[in-house]
């Protein structure tokens, strides 16, 4: 079964809003197991909506439609299916009386525009709306199925959940499962290269590889009869997947690298701090973003100056002098300083030019080094990134996660 969502509003389209439910009903269909075919957004204009309906009716067999039952002149979405049907409005009794009581149970006078909200296409099963007043429908015309549902997402979401999940269960044959498996440290291009042939060779589960800027998702996506049949044709490729990128790949679904640190973290029993130059905070600022942080952080410095670091991490003046703040030297000082003021069993440090000035032929902008230390060594890692100033800091950011993530599962 193919599907179309069609969002209703000239809101969405001059983005004075963020359309939120076709990102939920895309999640939900493919649950399901129907097939999204396309997703449309148009205004409140009759012309324009009737063609986008008559257009969907061609191409799938279930539409599903948000926005545009509210009682003003420009919600139009029932008109417009009823147009496109032939069919009539017709009052809905129950329906009227429930937007009488949402009003009288507020104390709230009901506006006679509000009747509007009771009128349906002929023929409609009609979808409650206990959080508000308009009431969505499920219209079954042949072959074609087309559900209304309100705008608001707490509204839409709600009447999905109780009816319509149910409804569309019932007329759906199979299963999409999907998964997501989260890499750093490579990027899209060289992802598709290590594993082209196993994308080629995948009908069912399908691959496709994702890029946010900063890190790679690998989503694997199966149909199948049930969802267990489904996870299992999902295991034997990511098996294939990890024997290749099991070095970048770091979690699964809603892992993230500070998740997982954190988690390796309070696993091996072992405390943190950090000494953050150039990132200004960013590395502890996740960390504390996990629920769980204060079982393995200690606490932070931001030593921006030098002036700071000699102060508060002790770090040498002669350091400093002879290497730079960003040098491999200070790093390690650094590091090691910082995990001795606070006696925890990691310190981690950051220094580097983040620009856009600072940089000098031998020290370039994005120059950084991350330094790590431990009770068996003190090191640091050297890294020429690419980008703005805030670029630069988030790069440094994963970089400091991903170190201590394989630092953590060498412990593992």
């Amino acid at each position: 079964m193919n599907a179309e969502i069609i969002n209703v509003g000239t809101e969405i389209l001059l983005g004075n809003i963020i359309n939120t439910n076709s990102a939920y009903l895309s999640r939900k269909l493919a649950e399901l197991g129907i097939n999204l075919y396309k997703h449309t957004v148009v205004g409140d204009n009759m012309e324009r909506l009737t063609n986008s309906l008559r257009d969907a009716l061609n191409t799938v067999d279930i539409i599903i439609t948000t926005g545009g039952l509210g009682p003003t002149q420009d919600d139009i979405t029932k008109e417009a299916v009823a147009k496109c049907l032939e069919k009539e409005l017709i009052i809905d009794n129950e329906s009227l009386k429930h937007i009488e009581h949402f009003f009288k149970s507020r104390n709230k006078k009901m506006n006679e525009y509000n009747k509007k909200q009771a009128y349906f296409p002929e023929g409609s099963t009609i979808i409650k709306n206990t959080v508000g007043t308009a009431p969505g429908c499920i219209v079954e015309d042949k072959e074609k199925t087309i559900i209304l549902l309100p705008g608001p997402p707490h509204e839409m979401i709600e009447m999905f959940e109780k009816n319509v999940f149910n409804y569309l269960n019932k007329k759906s044959h199979q299963v999409i499962h999907s998964r997501f498996l989260r890499l750093f440290g490579i990027g899209e291009s060289d992802v598709v290269k290590v594993i082209e042939d196993i994308i080629e060779e995948q009908d069912n589960p399908t691959i496709a590889p994702y890029a946010d800027g900063y890190q790679v998702s690998l989503r694997i996506t199966a149909r199948s009869k049930d969802k267990s049949d489904a996870i299992t044709l999902i295991d034997n490729t990511e098996s294939k997947i990890q024997k290749r990128l099991g070095q970048y790949i770091y979690g699964k679904d809603n892992d993230t690298l500070e998740s997982v640190v954190l988690n390796a973290l309070i696993e091996n029993n072992k405390t943190i701090s950090f000494a953050e130059s150039c990132t200004g905070g960013m590395i502890t600022s996740k960390i504390v973003g996990v629920p769980g942080a204060s079982k393995v952080l200690l606490g932070s410095v931001i030593a921006y100056s030098n002036e700071i670091k000699i102060r508060e991490l002790n770090t040498p003046k002669k350091t400093l002098r002879k290497y730079g703040a960003v040098s491999e030297k200070t790093a390690k000082e650094m590091a090691k300083d910082i995990r001795n003021s606070f006696n925890s069993d990691i310190g981690v440090s950051t220094t580097g030019i983040a620009g856009p000035t600072g940089g000098t032929p031998e020290k370039p902008v994005g120059t950084v080094y991350i330094g790590l230390s431990h009770d068996e060594r003190t090191e640091a890692f050297l890294f020429h990134l690419k980008g703005n100033r805030n670029r630069i800091r988030k790069l440094t950011t994963f970089h400091a996660l991903n170190i201590l993530k394989t630092y953590l599962s060498e412990l593992s």
